[in-house]
């Protein structure tokens, strides 16, 4: 503002006091502005043509079709002040929640810092979509221990679900080619995730989520224990996993699930007896093949375990048997239906000591080690594959009698 006008408003304010300040302008009509009757045409024309319109689109179509030129803000303005349109939130249209409680399981992780910014772990969450209902424990990582052990909580309070719907990470969905072995009544699967095999024997439907926002549910229940968790976790001092996943059981889970789970649209629970489907940690569990050494000793994760030798059993030194790891930590050797007893070894167990004499006269040794060395030695000297048996350094061969 210019010096000079800055004295002209002056002079007005001393002449008019507080109205010398407002514009001379203001409450005139504008020289182009619409008139009343077009105003009234133009809304009339919404009632009847364009009634639900947002005001840019009636415009744009008052243009086109009634040749009708309208400003898009002006007639937002008219349609407000008439109470004809009104600026609505963007809603997202969730999908609609199934029917039953346990129709389908909605399971995911979540990394975050749960004890501190600097420290990240995983809270992988189970929740129910009819009902809301969530089930979660802390781990280290995404890993198949805390999501086998919180399918068997679930299962162990709720019963066995129709479906669950994972994303395509690999603790649920194995990337490679799917394969299924038949081993007698043995099922090896080979391409499978350790949860996929368990959700086959217990008839689980694997669903596949492609995106974050397929599964929206657990996506948004992530958003409460990271804020109300997080706090509780803050507020009673705790630091561990075993800690947090104590108070989750005890009392953070049934806070939660009181306060935001809801009632299914209907009453039948779809939830299966998991007793038909026998023991629980015969199948929530790893299973391995390893091949039993001469030595009757297995390796598995750098460390050895030696079988113990069992009057009549079929196994044999070469047979696969199979190793099962559960989730206490426990592991059990079988080989078809019988379990086998074992110890642990505190290091690898060292080859028999061979003997240094490869080469023994006929009758000087016992007859069983005699055979066993000749078989050993067998078409590796000339004299072996001169006569058919063993020469050693002292033999001597006569001549014949002429």
């Amino acid at each position: 503002m210019s010096y000079r006008q800055t004295k002209r408003i002056w002079q007005r304010y001393q002449q008019e006091s507080d109205k010398g300040l407002c514009h001379k302008s203001r409450g005139k009509k504008a020289s182009n502005a619409y008139s009343a009757d077009f105003r009234e045409k133009i809304l009339g024309l919404y009632r009847l043509k364009y009634l639900g319109f947002g005001p840019t689109f009636a415009a744009e179509k008052m243009l086109e079709d009634d040749s009708l030129p309208i400003n898009a803000e002006t007639l937002r303005l008219w349609l407000k002040k008439e109470g004809l349109w009104t600026k609505k939130r963007k809603r997202v249209i969730y999908r609609e929640r199934r029917a039953n409680f346990g129709d389908l399981l909605q399971i995911d992780g979540s990394i975050h810092g749960w004890f501190s910014d600097e420290r990240r772990d995983c809270l992988l969450n189970i929740v129910d979509d009819a009902t809301g209902i969530s089930f979660a424990l802390i781990d280290t990582g995404e890993t198949t221990q805390i999501l086998l052990t919180c399918l068997k909580r679930w299962i162990e309070q709720y019963g066995i679900p129709k479906s669950v719907y994972v994303d395509l990470k690999s603790v649920y969905v194995s990337p490679k080619r799917l394969k299924e072995k038949y081993d007698d009544d043995l099922l090896i699967k080979e391409g499978f995730s350790y949860f996929e095999q368990a959700c086959r024997k217990l008839g689980i439907e694997i669903i596949k989520a492609y995106s974050p926002q397929a599964k929206g549910r657990v996506e948004r229940k992530h958003g409460v224990y990271q804020d109300r968790l997080v706090k509780d976790l803050k507020l009673y001092g705790i630091k561990t996993i075993e800690a947090a996943n104590h108070y989750l059981e005890e009392k953070f889970l049934d806070k939660i699930n009181q306060k935001f789970a809801q009632a299914p649209k209907e009453e039948t629970d779809n939830h299966r007896n998991p007793k038909p489907y026998g023991d629980l940690d015969e199948i929530l569990c790893w299973n391995y093949k390893r091949q039993l050494k001469n030595d009757w000793s297995i390796q598995f994760n750098r460390e050895y375990f030696q079988v113990k030798r069992l009057e009549g059993s079929r196994v044999q030194p070469g047979e696969f048997i199979i190793l099962k790891k559960y989730l206490d930590g426990n592991m059990r050797f079988w080989y078809e239906e019988q379990q086998l007893d074992y110890y642990p070894l505190s290091r690898k167990p060292q080859p028999p000591s061979r003997s240094k004499k490869y080469y023994t006269p006929k009758g000087s040794c016992d007859p069983q080690l005699r055979s066993m060395i000749a078989k050993k030695n067998k078409h590796k000297t000339p004299w072996s594959r001169f006569n058919g048996f063993n020469y050693s350094k002292n033999h001597k061969v006569t001549e014949p009698s002429t």
